[in-house]
């Protein structure tokens, strides 16, 4: 009887699945301001325009927010580390026509297949490895580093261009966007996949505590004589490789390479971190988080095509729209430190 009685007694210790576990690491409540934006401007457009939310227009807009979508994911990793990098227009550049030039194209014999896809993969890496080195271990400011790593980027490509524009003919990176599946180009599957590794990372790995806590205090982490350096080199080098990846999508979109794919990109993908939640002072923030603020800003940017805004007028909106979601965002953190940054 008593024996029964310490059986019954007894708690059942069960270690958490695996699904448990995500529940209680994703920060749900950092995702609960850009849903919402999402949700009000669609439906806002919806109301007024009548055509917003047409299946057609739907696809419209996640095809549109895709390549921006892995960038936003992409600067996080920096982002979150208190650092910018501003060298991805130019990484995209360089890999858009890495890739056009090695692969089947209309200029030269080359045909290396996936070989050129890989080479220029390995060029964005290359990339932000070099951003890592200087910033990390020659200690210059991440701001200057890659501001400069974006002209090499773009000299670099300039260097490589042709007498004309290099067709892509090879069926390996034209298929990147010409593949469909449920009506949606593969990029689209490889944006979503590529922002649920991102946060996996950042949230599941010690690489990703590490990024949140140099953003936090990089100070302490140094005087607690843990070293940083390889930490910064990782984030560095997964931004780069993101961007190369993303100067290949677009090539595949538009058939060919060019030395100006990026442009206009980069400055749209750190408003998106920001809207999203990604925040510049470091420490907070995320892949999805960024992610859901660059398709913020695609929902913006159609539903005022589709309500006839001109594009200074959508410029205008856009961008007090981003000032006002930072000021919110961030004014409870800008009083309790007393800082300007």
């Amino acid at each position: 009887m008593e024996a029964a009685t310490s059986m019954n007694s007894k708690t059942v210790a069960r270690s958490p699945t695996f699904l448990e576990e995500i529940r209680s690491k994703l920060p749900w409540t950092q995702f609960a301001g850009p849903i919402a934006a999402l949700i009000v401007l669609s439906v806002g457009f919806q109301l007024v325009s009548g055509s917003f939310f047409t299946i057609d227009n739907l696809k419209s807009v996640v095809e549109a927010a895709a390549v921006p979508a892995i960038l936003a994911a992409a600067i996080s990793f920096v982002v979150i580390m208190g650092s910018i990098d501003l060298s991805l227009e130019g990484i995209m550049a360089a890999t858009s026509m890495i890739v056009a030039l090695l692969v089947a194209n209309g200029v030269n014999g080359n045909d290396y297949g996936l070989v050129g896809l890989l080479a220029a993969l390995a060029a964005g890496l290359a990339f932000g490895l070099f951003n890592a080195v200087l910033n990390a271990i020659l200690r210059m400011p991440s701001l200057i580093v890659t501001l400069g790593t974006w002209f090499v980027g773009l000299g670099i490509a300039a260097v490589l261009f042709p007498e004309r524009v290099p067709q892509i003919n090879d069926p390996l990176v034209l298929n990147l966007a010409r593949l469909r599946i449920f009506d949606l180009s593969l990029v689209v599957y490889i944006a979503l996949a590529i922002i649920v590794v991102s946060q996996l990372v950042l949230n599941y790995t010690r690489l990703g505590r590490m990024i949140y806590a140099i953003g936090g205090d990089e100070g302490l982490l140094v005087a607690s004589g843990l070293r940083v350096r390889h930490i910064k080199i990782a984030a560095f080098s997964i931004c780069g490789l993101l961007a190369g990846l993303c100067g290949v999508l677009l090539s595949a979109q538009l058939s060919t390479g060019n030395a100006n794919i990026g442009n206009g990109l980069l400055f749209p993908a750190i408003s998106a971190s920001v809207l999203g939640g990604t925040v510049l002072t470091g420490g907070r923030g995320g892949a999805v988080q960024s992610a859901l603020g660059a398709l913020i800003l695609e929902v913006l940017n159609n539903g005022l095509i589709q309500i006839g805004a001109g594009p200074y007028t959508r410029h205008i909106i856009s961008g007090a729209v981003i000032v006002v979601a930072v000021a919110a965002g961030g004014w409870h953190r800008r009083r309790k430190l007393r800082v300007v940054k």
